[in-house]
């Protein structure tokens, strides 16, 4: 038998949909915990395959954290383990700042488990490095503002000046002015990925210039689970430089010459 989970809540960050990007560590916990809450319109129910057959399955679309947070709560103070499964890593656009927050208020032990972010399964998918030497140092991961508001200093015409690879999250909605913004700085050639639904059943990506990222978007009716990936590293004709990593003439510490 696997040693029993201490009561507490464990935040696993449940990846982009496939449940095979789970971390270990996430599997196991969600394998031995007693209840489970899922964030249902955001984490496919494949996520629960390993789950215990006598485990409470609690789904969250449809509650605030005013709600949530008192199941939680109750669930622990009564000795049992707790798996709170958020979409992708928790580290971005998980809310879980207030989560802990509440918790730690409460006195209520909790662990984080980070797991794959859309971005970086978009990056495997269309088997690009998003770093590429020469080319492309930086990674910028942001949004525009919605019902969030970005703060000014981090306004996406202010990001898009650096030309980096962008992943943009939580934007379909905002689409034409997020390409508005992405113009002043990108060339309308530049490639964008469209990724929808990364992971899940009905995955779909499609990869076109800057200045259709508006139309292929309306055209495929695209509102929300949307990640907009736009680099140069997606560029096919690019002659990428190399990397000095892994070069003869790269002096290293652990290379013998």
């Amino acid at each position: 038998m696997p040693n029993k989970l201490k009561p507490a809540v464990y935040i696993i960050g449940a990846g982009p949909g496939d449940p095979e990007l789970l971390t270990i560590k996430a599997h196991k916990i969600l394998a031995q915990a007693d209840v489970i809450l899922l964030a249902d319109s955001l984490v496919p129910e494949e996520i629960l395959q390993d789950a215990r057959s006598d485990a409470e399955i609690i789904r969250t679309k449809n509650l605030t954290l005013e709600e949530i947070l008192p199941l939680m709560v109750q669930r622990v103070r009564s000795h049992l383990s707790v798996a709170r499964l958020h979409s992708g890593d928790p580290s971005l656009y998980s809310a879980i700042g207030e989560q802990m927050q509440a918790l730690a208020e409460a006195e209520i032990p909790f662990e984080v488990i980070p797991g794959i972010s859309a971005f970086q399964l978009a990056a495997a998918r269309l088997q690009v490095e998003l770093t590429v030497p020469e080319l492309v140092q930086t990674i910028i991961l942001t949004r525009i503002s919605g019902r969030t508001l970005v703060p000014e200093a981090e306004e996406l015409s202010s990001l898009a000046a650096h030309k980096a690879s962008l992943c943009l999250y939580l934007s379909a909605r905002h689409v034409g002015a997020s390409q508005t913004k992405l113009l002043h700085h990108y060339p309308p050639e530049t490639p964008v990925a469209i990724c929808y639904r990364l992971g899940w059943s009905d995955e779909k990506i499609v990869v076109v210039p800057l200045s259709e990222m508006v139309k292929v978007t309306q055209e495929e009716n695209l509102i929300r689970t949307t990640l907009y990936v736009i680099s140069p590293a997606l560029a096919k004709d690019n002659a990428f430089g190399r990397s000095r990593l892994y070069h003869p003439e790269h002096s290293r510490l652990f290379r013998c010459n």
